[in-house]
């Protein structure tokens, strides 16, 4: 049993920063890839960033730049520090881990920016 909690969301003006995190608890503690995802209203779900188990990071071209993805493998925590932000930011962003061939989710968390 796999339990994702996402932490952090809120609501910051534009040009603000947040900082989400993801802490992982349960039967698997060595994720091969972490990963964050976010939903808007009427949008489909969306890869924002992701992160391997060694570092190696990858980006969506909206947010290269202004989000930093990292993890703490120590603590099985991962976090997505979102600066500079805009109203287009405004979902549901959702925490994600892959091990082997399955991928977990967590519950969400909201992050609204407001103009």
């Amino acid at each position: 049993q796999v339990q994702l909690v996402e932490s952090g969301g809120g609501l910051v003006q534009a040009g603000g920063s947040l900082r989400l995190s993801c802490a992982a608890s349960g039967s698997i503690s060595n994720f091969n890839v972490m990963d964050w995802y976010r939903q808007a209203p009427g949008k489909q779900r969306e890869l924002v960033a992701a992160i391997t188990r060694s570092g190696s990071t990858n980006y969506a071209d909206f947010v290269k730049g202004h989000f930093t993805i990292s993890r703490d493998n120590a603590k099985n925590t991962m976090y997505l520090q979102m600066n500079s932000l805009k109203p287009e930011d405004t979902a549901v962003y959702y925490c994600s881990a892959v091990y082997l061939s399955y991928r977990y989710w967590g519950q969400g968390t909201q992050v609204t920016v407001s103009s």
